[in-house]
């Protein structure tokens, strides 16, 4: 006679749980840092300034997207 049994735990459950916890908190920092790497917010603040506002800063309107990125780019 043959006895077969079978142990079924909730490990797979538990582990599915938590890769579901570690992709979710991955998608948060990548939106998060996304975000901040966009860095539209200065530029929507800057572009909404007057072009005398501008000179004043020593800004032309075609130059917003360089000095936002300034620290980024070799110019």
């Amino acid at each position: 006679m043959a006895v077969l049994s079978t142990n079924v735990s909730d490990a797979p459950a538990r582990l599915r749980a938590f890769f579901k916890s570690v992709g979710t908190s991955l998608a948060v920092g990548f939106e998060a840092h996304a975000h901040r790497a966009s860095r539209r917010d200065q530029i929507v603040a800057l572009e909404a300034k007057s072009d005398e506002e501008l000179a004043r800063m020593g800004l032309r309107r075609d130059d917003i997207i360089h000095h936002v990125y300034r620290d980024l780019y070799y110019i």
